[in-house]
């Protein structure tokens, strides 16, 4: 992938002007909001890093979580800090700059980066239904199936595919002809701002793109539905009632966090966004990047006794260090 680090800008040698910045608008509004955007942005930005931290922390300490599920859930939660670090560090900047600029080569590189980084999550979410699945549907083969190893491909299948399925189409678009303007009407580099710049139309890679993207978020969802089927059945058929509240309670917090992204994802990249307002896709895209990653760590804690003990032995363990 080391092209990215290249030149990027498009051989268009005919074109009277070559982009070769974007400006990215972001939010646009008089200086008093912006400082309370980018005050509200940091303060999520940062709560983020640590909430997602402490459990990174927590899985790694605790032998008590040593086990597939809460592995799953330490990189997931590695994952969700890097998610989260493809687009709000940019947005800070560019709320303070007074040029709002960003140069050809760091928006694709944002572009692929934000994109890789989401299909990344889309797979962790179905290994991790998959992992509550095995769990609650065939508890005898579960320790013999999620070994360790296993759990260790798992987690590299996810971040391989993530990251080696865009390389080439966001090669491809960075090869349009962007002659101007470079004005885009977001606080990230996506793809329909971008080819709305475009001074030639790419049908087909514009195609081949969304249908990537389509395909991926169809099959991990159906997946994701087709485990939470199967897995909700087994559990209204155990004869116990502190049995099914403890499956609802491990599974609960994993179907809220995939509705939240599931459902603003889909409404920006498998449904049409033509007759969507400007400001409703800024939204809808700041809660499946911004405040997703920030809502994750809390659904995953409150909803979990083992998660919060071990958090709490965690603090209570730094304040004694300070303490002494």
């Amino acid at each position: 992938m080391s092209f990215f680090f290249v030149d990027l800008r498009p051989m268009n040698r005919s074109a009277t002007h070559i982009v070769t910045e974007f400006i990215l608008l972001g939010f646009p509004s008089c200086w008093k909001i912006q400082i309370f955007l980018f005050s509200l942005f940091l303060v999520i930005y940062v709560l983020t890093l640590l909430e997602n931290g402490a459990i990174i922390y927590a899985v790694r300490c605790n032998p008590l979580l040593h086990t597939p599920m809460y592995f799953l859930l330490g990189n997931f939660a590695f994952l969700e800090i890097w998610y989260v670090s493809s687009t709000v560090p940019n947005m800070l900047v560019n709320i303070l700059s007074k040029t709002k600029a960003i140069s050809f080569s760091g928006c694709f590189l944002q572009f692929y980066f934000f994109f890789s980084l989401g299909t990344t999550e889309c797979l962790f979410l179905a290994v991790m239904a998959y992992d509550r699945y095995l769990a609650i549907c065939h508890p005898l083969q579960y320790p013999a199936i999620m070994t360790g190893r296993f759990c260790g491909k798992l987690v590299s299948f996810c971040w391989l595919i993530g990251f080696l399925g865009y390389p080439i189409p966001i090669f491809y678009i960075s090869q349009l002809p962007f002659c101007g303007p470079n004005i885009i009407d977001h606080f990230l580099c996506d793809m329909d701002p971008l080819m709305a710049l475009s001074c030639a139309p790419a049908p087909i890679t514009e195609r081949i793109f969304y249908t990537q993207s389509s395909l991926v978020l169809f099959f991990t969802s159906m997946y994701i539905l087709r485990s939470y089927i199967l897995l909700l059945t087994a559990v209204f058929q155990v004869p116990s009632a502190a049995g099914r509240r403890k499956a609802f309670s491990t599974c609960g917090s994993h179907l809220v966090v995939v509705s939240l992204f599931y459902g603003t994802v889909m409404v920006m990249y498998v449904s049409p966004t033509y007759g969507i307002p400007t400001l409703l896709q800024k939204i809808l895209t700041l809660v499946y990047s911004v405040m997703t990653p920030l809502f994750n760590p809390l659904i995953y804690t409150l909803r979990n006794k083992d998660m919060k003990l071990a958090l709490r032995n965690v603090l209570f363990g730094m304040r004694i260090r300070q303490n002494s």
